[in-house]
């Protein structure tokens, strides 16, 4: 009962954020590698975790102020965080699937959640369903509603790079991993500080970012473009041969352009000849 307990709150996001993806779904292969390397993930933040507490306590004492700011921010929330976004960057940044927007959103969930139902079997072993029911109604939905930002950033980044836009990317990409550290931060804070009125004020931010998530799953979801232009069917193989570096977009008009023109005889959105005027076949202007 309490393995089912530890596992259901994911199980049931995992659905949620699966049946939002409605433009068109994820190959449950990379779906299942984000989920696995979510939940190898967990062990590589307890090491990191017990090695920046054993670090904090050669300078601070653990009463202290500082010690549990530095502890909850850049120890366990940049832990895990940190875990999480390498999984979704490495398996997913290059892979033809990730072509739409919302996309990312997907790949941050599974690989939070898988993160997050590994934690709570851990956490549950020896614990009562009280303790069961309090996680399966705050923490595992925690780390889904961080993973929901740090999709909706990831999304973001992928986009500007795909228009040329390196600045952008380079931004977003900070976005995602920091936006949601900060937000599990101050999760862990509120719940750890014995400040007055901490407890207070953390189901206050509890309530009102988990419908600010809901909402904007919904709104992301509903919003949900292609990241190539085109759309489907070509969006697919154009993902493939952008992740090849065989196509290339020009940043002013989004127009695609072969970076070797001679690789390939046509156009895979249009299906059209690279010799037409539909397509750009030399390289835009720095």
């Amino acid at each position: 009962m309490m393995m089912l307990l530890a596992l259901l709150p994911a199980a049931l996001l995992l659905r949620w954020v699966y049946k939002a993806d409605t433009r068109e779904k994820e190959p449950a292969s990379l779906l299942l590698k984000l989920f696995i390397f979510g939940v190898i993930s967990t062990l590589t933040a307890m090491v990191l975790e017990l090695l920046g507490d054993a670090l904090l306590s050669i300078f601070f004492y653990p009463e202290d102020m500082i010690y549990i700011v530095i502890e909850n921010f850049l120890v366990v929330a940049l832990a895990e965080e940190l875990g999480k976004y390498y999984v979704i960057r490495k398996l997913t940044w290059k892979h033809p699937a990730f072509n739409y927007t919302f996309d990312a959103v997907v790949y941050a969930v599974f690989a939070s959640l898988g993160f997050a139902a590994f934690e709570n079997v851990l956490y549950l072993m020896d614990a009562t369903v009280t303790t069961a029911v309090m996680r399966g109604i705050l923490a595992v939905p925690g780390h889904a509603i961080d993973a929901v930002f740090m999709g909706y950033f990831f999304g973001i980044a992928k986009k500007c790079e795909v228009v040329g836009n390196e600045k952008g990317k380079k931004h977003y990409l900070r976005c995602a991993l920091w936006i949601p550290v900060v937000m599990h931060g101050f999760y862990d804070f509120c719940l750890s500080s014995e400040l007055p009125y901490a407890i207070l004020i953390f189901y206050i931010y509890e309530i009102i970012i988990t419908i600010y998530a809901i909402r904007k799953v919904k709104k992301l979801s509903a919003q949900d473009t292609a990241l190539f232009p085109g759309g489907y069917p070509g969006a697919f193989s154009v993902g493939q041969m952008y992740s090849q570096g065989i196509i290339r977009y020009d940043p002013m008009t989004g127009r695609p352009y072969m970076v070797d023109p001679s690789t390939m005889n046509f156009d895979p959105i249009t299906g059209e000849s690279l010799h037409g005027p539909t397509v750009q076949t030399q390289t835009p202007p720095q």
